[in-house]
């Protein structure tokens, strides 16, 4: 193609190509509507790109005079070949989201097709899942999940397998969380009293496995914007859900999302007993027993490091029979992150709950021997510190023990 000259207002001031489909933000500046977008939502950009300022209404007006001087230009120069941009077709707007949304409460089928249509508006692109919560979707979809419960949910799957019944709940749960929330939209739906997180409870506990993974993704979600008083009075229920999609490993993404959610929620309050009367350490324990993901055993040496914290905790790592063996493995095997972790919960235990059998076991399995190795490899101070500290608070009932070899005995501190 023969190189010709562009006329400068025709490119994009942010790729610098020809726009295909020209939009004025509130600052008078047009831009392309996908480099726009992808700046704004994809890059969590507020500002104009040109001049600096706030966008506090990210209402794309379409250039519609540039939009025909383009195509025109592309016209004229067809014999140089260029080819002629098409229309683009117009964005979805508020007023056809909020129509959807009305028509949707006609009839419980109505909703389904209604809910099933929101969800291929949101999946086109982020203009759109924006749109939607300009609009007053989330809303409506908390609404529709707030409804669920275990009565409606045995009622839907007493005539026929589970997997082929669609229920409202499913829908707007699945379109909740591909609209990936803004910070303002995860509040919106959290609200003053939270009740999201009792139906997201309920879905955990009674929904099929597809819903209980988004339920756990959406619970992660929400509460990285939720109030310290809602963190606080979370209820047991919960965390034995959190739990049992560990123990069920109901897919990659649910059980990395169960992980996080514990590490965010235990500091706060009584959370950390709470997750061990949900039975957190043993599935954990068993979790660090079989996996071998890198990620997987540092979040789960972070949650037991945090349930470590209380007597609870400490005596549910110390009943179960791998518990000290399988945290004592994970030291220099895994990571510089898993083994702080793991030193940490030694620690803790070697603090607070260092019975004279507690400190005869670990000699036995090797615990004394793996902090005397530590010692004696790079795997960052702060590790070492904790290792030595352990050491040192013990040294009058380890530090001449035949279980340790004499090799790294020359190592154990003074």
């Amino acid at each position: 193609m023969e190189e010709i000259d562009v006329p400068p207002f025709f490119l994009c001031p942010i790729s610098l190509q020809i726009m295909k489909d020209p939009v004025t933000v509130p600052t008078g500046i047009t831009y392309d509507r996908e480099s726009i977008e992808k700046w704004l939502f994809s890059g969590k950009n507020d500002t104009c790109p040109v001049t600096k300022q706030v966008i506090s209404d990210c209402d794309l007006t379409p250039n519609l005079t540039l939009m025909r001087l383009i195509q025109s230009w592309c016209t004229l120069n067809a014999s140089h070949g260029i080819e002629r941009i098409p229309t683009p077709k117009p964005p979805i707007s508020k007023a056809q989201i909020a129509k959807i949304i009305k028509d949707a409460n006609k009839s419980p089928q109505q909703q389904i097709t209604c809910l099933k249509r929101l969800r291929s508006i949101a999946n086109l692109n982020d203009a759109n899942k924006r749109c939607m919560e300009a609009a007053g979707a989330v809303e409506f979809l908390a609404s529709i999940v707030n409804g669920f419960n275990s009565l409606s949910f045995e009622q839907s799957t007493s005539d026929g397998d589970e997997s082929e019944v669609t229920r409202p709940s499913d829908e707007a749960l699945s379109i909740l969380y591909a609209l990936q929330l803004s910070e303002s939209g995860l509040k919106t739906l959290i609200g003053n009293n939270g009740e999201i997180i009792q139906s997201l409870t309920n879905i955990l506990q009674n929904g099929n496995y597809e819903s209980r993974a988004y339920a756990v993704l959406l619970l992660k979600s929400v509460f990285e914007v939720a109030d310290p008083m809602q963190l606080i009075n979370l209820r047991i229920e919960l965390f034995a859900e959190i739990v049992q999609v560990l123990s069920d490993q109901i897919s990659h993404q649910a059980h990395k999302a169960a992980l996080q959610l514990l590490i965010s929620l235990c500091p706060w309050g009584r959370n950390r007993i709470r997750a061990v009367e949900a039975n957190a350490v043993s599935v954990l324990i068993d979790l660090l027993l079989d996996s071998r993901d890198k990620r997987a055993c540092e979040m789960a040496l972070n949650v037991l490091e945090l349930l470590c914290q209380c007597a609870e905790g400490r005596a549910e790592l110390l009943r179960h029979g791998a518990g000290l063996a399988i945290v004592s493995k994970k030291i220099l095997r895994v990571s510089q992150v898993a083994s702080e972790k793991a030193v940490r919960i030694l620690l803790s235990v070697s603090k607070f709950s260092a019975t004279p059998s507690v400190l005869q076991e670990m000699l036995q399995i090797g615990v004394v021997a793996k902090l005397c190795l530590v010692l004696q490899v790079d795997c960052g101070s702060k590790t070492k510190d904790k290792a030595k500290e352990v050491l040192k608070l013990h040294a009058r009932a380890w530090k001449n023990s035949a279980c340790i070899p004499a090799n790294l005995l020359f190592f154990y501190p003074a």
